[in-house]
């Protein structure tokens, strides 16, 4: 049954690499919505004219539509990680190689 050990081998690494694949789509879409944030909805500056308040709607509106993920402080960690990698070359390098709860 030497297969056998073999088929589990290749489900294995099939799954570490949809696991990278997707943890990689979802650092590049966490990014985007940081970009959003500050580009957007900031006008380019550090903080909303309006304050807390961008971040609290987008919380809401994402929460009911989208489930879990986009507390108040999810979205400010997105939009601190726009602001520490703000150029889209460095940030895609950089996000190959990290996970969501590197950049955290």
């Amino acid at each position: 049954m030497h297969y056998l050990h073999e088929i589990k081998q290749i489900l294995e690494t099939a799954r570490r690499k949809t696991y990278q694949a997707i943890n990689s789509a979802m650092v590049e879409a966490y990014w985007e919505i940081g970009k959003r944030i500050v580009l957007e909805e900031q006008n380019g500056k550090e903080r909303a004219n309006y304050g807390e308040e961008v971040l609290k709607e987008l919380s809401k509106s994402l929460t009911i539509e989208f489930g879990k993920g986009f507390s108040y402080a999810n979205l400010y960690n997105m939009r601190q990680f726009f602001t520490i990698y703000p150029q889209d070359e460095i940030f895609y390098t950089v996000c190959r190689n990290l996970s969501w709860s590197h950049n955290r």
